[in-house]
């Protein structure tokens, strides 16, 4: 099983940024992908998540109205768009998968399997 972030950078305030999570190694369709943050000295948050069995989404308060999660199950990527981001954004972004829906929405221990994230810097 493999996860692979990909489109961080340096953005400006109000901004957008799309991150692809590329995977492999399971059946796409049967698990949902997450996206999660994660500033240093602060616990890993979930901010949006996808099933790859029938598109139910859902957000976070921060994410949702900013950003949307799709999923594009011929090329086996979950695409977090974020448009008018801010400062508090900044963080390391990481996605994660679990077989069919996670048993709690939005939760770290609810995902099994973990790319190694993708830095996402607001600047003012």
């Amino acid at each position: 099983v493999q996860l692979v972030e990909s489109g961080g950078g340096l953005v400006q305030a109000g901004g957008s940024l799309t991150l692809s999570c590329a995977v492999s190694g399971f059946p796409f369709d049967d698990f949902a992908i997450g996206w999660f943050r994660q500033v240093p000295g602060r616990e890993r948050e979930g901010i949006a998540e996808i099933s790859n069995r029938d598109g139910t989404t859902n957000y976070a308060d921060s994410a949702r109205g900013r950003f949307t999660i799709s999923s594009d199950s011929f090329k086996n990527t979950v695409t977090l768009q974020m448009n008018d981001l801010k400062s508090e954004d900044t963080a390391v972004y990481y996605c994660a998968a679990e077989y069919g829906w996670p048993a709690h929405p939005l939760s770290v221990d609810s995902y099994d399997y973990w790319g190694q994230g993708t830095q996402v810097t607001v600047s003012l």
